[in-house]
């Protein structure tokens, strides 16, 4: 199976919590310096400094929730693509069962099976790509 949503969920979640930790982090930056008793240029220039700084913050946020979101859409598609891989090889598993069924039916008397026709003998022929392979939604059979 491809890739464990389950560990990219809980990285998407860690994303957004460091994001939001950096933003706040700005927020109080910001606080503590003009809750400063200091005034004058110096402490004019430091706070605005200060503002600069926490806008550099900001954007580290932002990058954190654009990464976040990036992520959660990839491990969208991820699923997606583990849904298909999953519907295809149990429809392919389920047509050569039935292929299966279908010419030991077919048997004759003698316990001689009889000849499959051409989509049996491809589904009795098939050789499976290993379960959750990416190989399974590119498998071409017969009724698939």
């Amino acid at each position: 199976m491809y890739g464990d949503t389950a560990a990219g969920r809980r990285r998407v979640a860690q994303l957004r919590e460091q994001g939001g930790d950096i933003r706040a982090l700005a927020a109080r930056l910001v606080s503590q310096a003009e809750a400063v008793p200091w005034h004058g240029k110096a402490a004019d220039a430091m706070r605005e400094r200060i503002k600069e700084r926490a806008s550099h913050l900001r954007t580290a946020s932002a990058h954190h929730e654009t990464a976040a979101d990036s992520l959660a859409r990839h491990l969208a598609e991820v699923d997606t693509l583990k849904e298909a891989i999953d519907v295809r090889a149990h429809k392919a598993t389920t047509l050569v069962e039935d292929a299966h069924t279908r010419t030991a039916e077919a048997s004759g008397p003698d316990g001689i099976p009889a000849q499959a026709d051409e989509t049996d003998a491809a589904l009795l022929a098939f050789d499976p790509p290993p379960a959750g392979h990416k190989d399974w939604l590119t498998v071409t059979l017969p009724g698939l």
